[in-house]
């Protein structure tokens, strides 16, 4: 908004405080402390909310593929067709067999649930869910025939187990006796211990060879599904709609999406809801904009109405005011903007000072699926965030504003 030299002096005038208007000015004051605090609230929520979803976005597709194509009963007798028509759909980039199968580990007496997966030895290695996340041990070792597996992290650490030492799967379907069925258990050297960052994973993932895993649970050359990579996974099922029609009747083709939906529709719901009602706290604050500014123009009546005898517009008078209650919900949203941003910056820091002070544990890693604070800004947002507030504060200015300029100079001064 373009004011000239003399409005500019004045609004100037009416954002510091005068003689015995230090309420107003603490009305104001407040006003932007509240705009500061919503903006950044909104800022630092939506930004975890984001990190949130990335975070599990890329370590559960990362690790499970865009989509799968299961066999019916869990096994797919011909992976190798089926994979091959995956590789030549338009969009595909990869299509890898896979093993995934619920059993047993046990070490030094203690059992644990464990979920056996077999991976190619490439895909181990390459996986980018797995590659870095390796905290004892290497991913090297884990080769087909060496008896060697990969474990998480928690697995390990209920265990109690560490890399060198022989943990035992244990896999119900063994041999038939005359006795009935004897469980198998088969010892594995722990090769390598890694730690994804989800908590569902590494207190489960027993990570094998293919072979390995297909020779522990009797499977042959049988695969439990065929782990699909596309090049756009926000259109995967259009993408892998030809594949499903040629394999219909053999297997099932499910998406990240089936897969986990309850979870992030439970995201999108919550950060919908987050939005909303952390906006109200700017609406708070753009209502004390707007009570200081009534206050501000009762205060000013006088000078108003001598203003107006000396020549001053309506549309004058009109843009101080705006002027005044902008410059406070401006200032408001940059100090929230600052303060959003060194939150987001030491956010683990303050977490684990509150965890800390409080001695509750606020982020449960199984509980919150992560194990650690994720975020992750959106520059549209932030700024959409901005506009919002800014825009907020600009209607809180009209009331006060009109009624400034409508202001009529005769009746203020007649008995003056």
């Amino acid at each position: 908004m373009i004011l000239n030299r003399y409005e500019q002096m004045i609004a100037r005038r009416y954002l510091l405080p005068g003689k015995g208007e230090g309420f107003i000015f603490l009305v104001a004051a407040i006003s932007l402390i509240a705009v500061m605090l919503g903006v950044a609230a909104l800022i630092v929520v939506m930004s975890v909310m984001n990190g949130f979803r990335a975070e599990l976005f890329d370590k559960i597709v990362g690790l499970n593929g865009h989509a799968v194509v299961q066999g019916y009963g869990g096994r797919l007798d011909n992976w190798q067709d089926i994979a091959a028509k995956a590789r030549a759909t338009p969009g595909v980039t990869s299509a890898s067999p896979l093993i995934e199968q619920p059993l047993l580990a046990t070490f030094q007496g203690r059992v644990e649930a464990a979920l056996i997966r077999g991976m190619t030895e490439e895909d181990i290695r390459e996986s980018p869910s797995l590659k870095g996340k390796v905290v004892a041990g290497s991913l090297d070792a884990i080769r087909t025939g060496s008896g060697k597996v990969a474990v998480g992290s928690r697995l390990a650490e209920n265990m109690g187990v560490t890399v060198g030492q022989t943990i035992s799967i244990i896999n119900p379907a063994g041999r038939s006796t005359p006795f009935g069925t004897v469980p198998r258990q088969i010892p594995y050297e722990v090769g390598a211990i890694f730690e994804i960052g989800i908590y569902d994973y590494d207190k489960a993932f027993v990570i094998m060879p293919m072979k390995d895993a297909q020779t522990l649970l009797l499977l042959g050359d049988k695969v439990g599904m065929v782990e699909v990579q596309t090049n756009d996974p926000d259109r995967v099922g259009e993408i892998l709609a030809p594949l499903a029609e040629q394999v219909r009747g053999q297997a099932l083709v499910i998406d990240w999406r089936q897969m986990n939906s309850s979870l992030f529709e439970a995201l999108q719901v919550d950060r919908v809801v987050s939005f909303v009602i952390l906006s109200l706290i700017i609406l708070v604050a753009v209502f004390n904009i707007l009570s200081s500014l009534i206050m501000l123009v009762r205060a000013k009546t006088r000078d108003i109405a001598i203003l107006r005898t000396m020549g001053a517009t309506r549309s004058s008078l009109l843009r101080i005011f705006v002027t005044v209650g902008l410059a406070i919900g401006s200032l408001g949203t940059l100090a929230g903007l600052v303060l959003g941003s060194i939150i987001l910056f030491f956010r683990q820091g303050i977490l684990d000072g509150v965890q800390f002070l409080t001695g509750q544990q606020i982020w449960d890693p199984s509980i919150r699926f992560l194990t650690t604070l994720p975020s992750k800004p959106d520059p549209v947002e932030i700024v959409a965030i901005c506009l919002m507030a800014i825009g907020f504060s600009f209607l809180a200015t009209l009331y006060p504003a009109l009624k400034a300029a409508n202001t009529d100079p005769v009746q203020v001064l007649r008995y003056e």
